[in-house]
């Protein structure tokens, strides 16, 4: 039986790759969104919104202020995903800090104090 995807997880994979590339190329010209990187991305099913989930290059900047620079520039991200993405109504975009790199850092210490116990 033939794996079946849907149109949605297609759609944040490629949200994820283009506002990426838009942050290392420099397009986004907002300095605060320089030190972002984009983790993830979900799509509703019905296509109508899309959480993008980002993170912090650690020490380089603060995450509230590149949550500011990346809704700053909601208005370019958009326009730029319609013409790459070819789609007619893009999704509203909503911008949230990922926290599972810091909960696996928290993980990580405790299971190393484990570790270290024995």
């Amino acid at each position: 039986m033939a794996a079946t995807f849907k149109r949605s997880a297609r759609i944040s994979d490629l949200i994820v790759k283009e506002v990426s590339q838009m942050i290392v190329k420099g397009e986004i010209r907002d300095p605060r969104v320089s030190a972002a990187f984009i983790t993830g991305a979900r799509v509703s099913d019905n296509l109508s919104d899309a959480n993008i989930f980002f993170s912090v290059i650690e020490g380089s900047a603060d995450r509230k202020e590149v949550l500011e620079g990346l809704e700053s520039a909601k208005g370019f991200i958009k326009t730029a995903l319609s013409k790459r993405l070819k789609m007619r109504k893009l999704p509203n975009l909503h911008f949230e800090y990922d926290t599972a790199l810091e909960t696996g850092y928290k993980v990580d210490e405790v299971l190393r104090g484990i570790n270290s116990e024995e």
